[in-house]
């Protein structure tokens, strides 16, 4: 850039993070002024909005990625509430969850803490673990094990883990709780990244369970305004999450109208090819169709298109980018008759935890598909129809293809097959979908946001481009807002330019 504000805006990428970019970019909650500049969202699919994505079961549509959102993040909310859409959002209508263990689907205790427990006593009592299992948890009450090493800037949470409560926590619990927000596997992710808190706690030289909860927040349930009471009535603890009465994919459709009408381009079905300076500092962005000048860029691209397009640019950058590994996953929805299934008394859904084997069925012996459950219509009863219960299914991890290499048919029936030996299920689906994200997941592994630090140094020697989205500081809906608001901030920002 030349050291004024950009009049021309290019954001490669049209899911929410770009589209998130592109809001802030042209006035955010004020609306575009004169000094904002125009804006082209370009996106290679046909669609705008990535994984926040709609799908048809039956003859409702229901949410294809994301179903719901944490409710302490609250920049989804804050972005829905510029939309005048805030009497949208809805609190999630039960809570809890239950994990597979031990060989039979049980209620995870109340006070984890992104499912690391925080109490012996509950944990004894949830029957999760073999009594190997809890001596091992026990010693981290009566005779807690140091850190085995120095305090570091980041390590892995497995590894945090097992040393203060032993392998069947991390297994049974935090694989499955934590690794399942990812597709990742605990053993390599980023704690540093991924749970701040534990690092810290598993550092100090006492109790992990104590310490945890100590310093985090009162524990989220799950697997992830009111009238004013009278005064004299106990408050009601806040939403664990959030979701929206049309569905999460509904912020995208408001989003993109709100957008077009300021006037902002939106491209969908061209895919860029590359990225050319210019003598001026400016940028021409190429695709496959036409070529776009910019005064400057926003990729909101996954990592490894990011580094494809810098790579002619800045070395380091793009090295640090294809460094990224990304799982694939498959969601399944189904709708059966009510009559035909008996869910669990508790909870929204049921957790599988990585490597373990079907208890029997056509997949004896093998190893679940299955990662994880999600009773839609009991989290968000707006989706409900009488005389049916829709289910989610999740399968696929960082670690396990096995999904993508069958046909939607064949996964389609494997993951019935062990739906049946979770819950009590009498009859075939009425409907059903499957939707593949492939390379869809960022995998945050140990030194994550030193990586992520050495990007942001190379961009800022570049000039005039800026990265977001789900590969830099959190795989989640609110998340990715942020990232898209505070990319298009640093590009307005007169400091910078």
């Amino acid at each position: 850039m030349t050291g004024a504000r950009p009049s021309e805006v290019v954001i490669i990428g049209g899911g929410i993070a770009g589209l998130a970019a592109a809001w802030e970019l042209t006035g955010g909650s004020t609306g575009p002024d004169a000094s904002s500049p125009h804006v082209t969202v370009i996106e290679a699919s046909s669609r705008m909005g990535g994984k926040v994505a709609p799908t048809t079961v039956g003859d409702r549509v229901v949410d294809a990625g994301p179903d719901g959102v944490l409710a302490r993040r609250t920049e989804l909310a804050e972005l829905v509430d510029e939309l005048g859409a805030a009497d949208q959002i809805l609190p999630i209508a039960a809570s809890g969850a239950s994990v597979f263990a031990r060989g039979k689907v049980r209620p995870l205790p109340s006070d984890l803490s992104l499912g690391i427990p925080t109490s012996w006593s509950s944990l004894r009592r949830s029957h999760l673990l073999s009594p190997r299992g809890l001596a091992a948890a026990l010693r981290d009450v009566v005779a807690p094990r140091p850190a085995s090493r120095g305090h570091l800037p980041d390590r892995a949470i497995g590894g945090l883990v097992e040393r203060k409560l032993g392998p069947e926590v991390v297994a049974t619990l935090v694989d499955p709780m934590i690794g399942g927000i990812s597709a990742g596997r605990v053993s390599e992710m980023s704690a540093a990244a991924v749970f701040p808190p534990l690092l810290e706690a598993a550092q100090q030289r006492g109790s992990l369970m104590a310490a945890l909860k100590a310093s985090t927040a009162p524990p989220i349930p799950g697997p992830a305004s009111d009238d004013e009471a009278p005064a004299t009535a106990p408050s009601a603890p806040p939403a664990a999450f959030i979701s929206l009465e049309g569905g999460m994919h509904s912020v995208v459709t408001q989003l993109v109208d709100a957008l077009e009408g300021r006037g902002v381009s939106l491209v969908t079905g061209r895919r860029i090819t590359s990225l050319r300076r210019q003598a001026d500092h400016t940028w021409w962005v190429e695709s496959d169709a036409a070529t776009t000048p910019a005064d400057a860029v926003v990729i909101a691209t996954p990592a490894p298109v990011a580094a494809r397009l810098l790579e002619p640019h800045d070395h380091d950058a793009a090295s640090l980018l294809a460094q990224t590994e990304y799982a694939s996953v498959a969601v399944l929805t189904f709708e059966f008759p009510a009559d035909a299934v008996v869910l669990p008394s508790h909870g929204t859904g049921i957790l599988v935890p990585p490597g373990t084997p079907v208890p029997d069925g056509p997949r004896t012996a093998q190893r679940f598909l299955t990662t994880a459950l999600t009773f839609l219509d009991r989290k968000w009863p707006h989706l409900g129809r009488p005389g049916t219960v829709l289910i989610r299914a999740s399968a696929g991890r960082v670690d396990d293809t096995r999904p993508g290499q069958l046909d939607d048919a064949a996964l389609e029936a494997a993951v019935l097959d062990e739906l049946a030996t979770l819950i009590e299920v009498g009859a075939q689906p009425s409907a059903s979908s499957v939707t593949r994200w492939a390379d869809s997941l960022p995998q945050y592994k140990v030194n994550h946001l030193l990586r992520v630090s050495g990007i942001d140094a190379a961009l800022d020697r570049l000039g005039g481009i800026e990265l977001c989205g789900a590969a830099y500081s959190g795989v989640g809906v609110p998340a990715c807002v942020a990232s898209g608001r505070a990319a298009a901030r640093r590009l307005l920002d007169p400091a910078r330019a």
